[in-house]
């Protein structure tokens, strides 16, 4: 079995253990690899290179930005998160939404949606896929919405479908040249 070993400075473990402070004094990096049984058992770390990692592993976690906001730009009441999608595939269920900048991804994958996504659109891809029962990922899911949203647009003439519970207004303008 093959290991990537992380330290160039190697020792064997009886060896290790017959004199562990000489081991990692001799380390250049302060990292010992100790084999037992020509593979890796563990590493041995020097106070000074635990101390390092430990602060590379503290910068690494604090945002990038140096910007820092004034609390008071804060409101108290806590924000709900966004629900993420499920990992790997899934079926889809009631409440999937696309990514908020969905009109954006759909524009890179060669669908230009001029309008945001309607509920009812939402509402009738999710219902269509429900009954289907197939599994896929959330990417894919919000590709084929932004193909059924493109389709139902075109047949549309590029708009989103007329509310059909809408109540039309009249016309009270009379065409030149009609006599009524």
């Amino acid at each position: 079995m093959s290991a990537k070993i992380l330290t160039s400075d190697v020792i064997g473990i009886d060896a290790f253990r017959q004199d562990p402070e000489a081991a990692l004094a001799t380390s250049g990096q302060g990292a010992v690899a100790v084999f037992n049984n020509n593979a890796p058992a563990f590493y041995a770390l020097t106070a000074g290179r635990l101390a390092e990692l430990l602060a590379l592993e503290a910068r690494l976690k604090r945002p990038v930005s140096d910007v820092a906001l004034e609390e008071t730009l804060f409101e108290e009441t806590p924000v709900a998160a966004p629900i993420a999608p499920p990992m790997g595939k899934f079926a889809i269920y009631p409440d999937w939404q696309p990514d908020p900048e969905f009109q954006r991804l759909a524009a890179l994958w060669g669908i230009m949606l001029r309008e945001p996504v309607t509920p009812q659109e939402l509402a009738s891809f999710v219902a269509y896929w429900q009954a289907e029962g197939k599994v896929f990922h959330h990417v894919q899911w919000q590709q084929k919405l932004a193909r059924s949203v493109q389709i139902s647009r075109a047949a549309n003439g590029g708009s989103p479908r007329r509310d059909v519970n809408a109540v039309s207004q009249p016309d009270d303008n009379i065409p030149d040249g009609f006599r009524g």
